[in-house]
């Protein structure tokens, strides 16, 4: 009888310690809870002022409050109809943005990939002044800029190597007569070379948000991987009219560029226009006024062209045509387009 009474005994002892282990158990669990839960909402409360106080010394800021970007530019998601406008079943891409207003007149497959040939060059452009650099400088035509290295069939300006001209005259034989020679020799010699301009290329695209674009070379000759849109073109050629020395250079009538042979010799290479509207091959439209622009040209891109214009009263306005299967085609549309500007807004 003893040690059944000492065993009850040893037993409720026992569950008694163990209910003093459940309860501190759960006392320590609860009190972890409450602890963690405390923390949370301490440090949420910090994270919360600590984001007021950022929001409150940074957006308020005339950063914040500015314009955006795309306030300036003409936008259009879609194709935008117009009067009289170019007919769609001969058209690949095509565009007519009023500069003044931010509004885009005609609009026909401007988001779609498209391969840009020499409109290239715009950006060729874009980067090389944007690049800071003298435009008096001195360059020296390396072998790869030689124009004995292009196919017979591609638009060069007759550098060769080891002459030295400016890079003015460089950008004039380039945007003015189109030479494929002196888009490398700008390359190499604003880049370092080719890869590197690209390179340089395709970071000012995206800094202009032409982000549908890739450029592979300075000049346009074809690569599956070099291609753009109608809307990045205008993007590029929005911010190329900006520029007081590419304007000036877009409504040349002709340009001599004097040029020192490797030999010590010098001569003067004259260049002109490619557009059939400067060359008088095509008609000019009844009303408007062509400015200046760029053209492009392979067998994969067809015929492109763009231009800024002008109202007959005098507002600016960018058309665009690309992928056009014939030169024809190309100015037909084109002038449709320009005749298509009105001042009624």
């Amino acid at each position: 009888m003893r040690c059944t009474g000492r065993s009850a005994r040893y037993k409720r002892a026992r569950r008694r310690r163990n209910r003093i282990v459940c309860i501190m158990t759960i006392f320590l669990i609860l009190l972890c809870f409450g602890a963690t839960s405390l923390y949370l909402q301490y440090n949420s409360k910090k994270d919360e002022h600590l984001a007021v106080e950022y929001e409150s010394s940074h957006y308020n800021k005339v950063l914040f409050r500015g314009d955006l970007y795309s306030a300036d530019l003409c936008v259009a998601a879609g194709d935008v109809s117009m009067e009289n406008a170019p007919d769609t079943n001969t058209l690949k891409a095509a565009a007519l943005f009023d500069v003044d207003e931010k509004g885009t007149d005609f609009a026909y497959k401007i988001h779609e990939k498209m391969y840009p040939a020499s409109l290239t060059k715009l950006m060729t452009a874009l980067v090389t002044f944007d690049s800071g650099m003298d435009l008096s400088e001195t360059v020296t035509v390396s072998s790869n800029a030689d124009s004995g290295r292009f196919a017979v069939d591609e638009q060069v300006c007759g550098i060769k190597e080891g002459d030295q001209l400016s890079l003015e005259s460089l950008l004039y034989g380039l945007l003015v007569y189109s030479g494929n020679d002196n888009a490398v020799a700008i390359a190499e010699h604003v880049g370092g070379s080719v890869d590197k301009f690209a390179e340089m290329m395709n970071a000012k695209a995206q800094e202009i948000m032409a982000t549908h674009s890739h450029f592979i070379n300075p000049n346009g000759l074809h690569n599956e991987n070099h291609y753009t849109t109608a809307y990045d073109m205008y993007l590029i050629f929005n911010k190329c009219i900006k520029n007081d020395k590419f304007m000036e250079i877009i409504q040349a009538d002709s340009y001599e560029a004097n040029v020192k042979r490797a030999d010590g010799s010098n001569t003067t290479i004259k260049w002109e226009p490619t557009s059939h509207y400067a060359l008088g091959e095509a008609k000019l439209p009844k009303s408007g006024k062509i400015i200046g622009g760029k053209t492009g040209t392979t067998l994969s891109a067809g015929n492109c062209l763009i231009l800024l214009d002008e109202s007959d009263s005098g507002k600016p306005f960018i058309s665009i045509v690309m992928g056009a299967e014939t030169k024809e085609l190309l100015y037909q549309d084109m002038t449709a387009l320009i005749e298509g500007i009105s001042d009624d807004k």
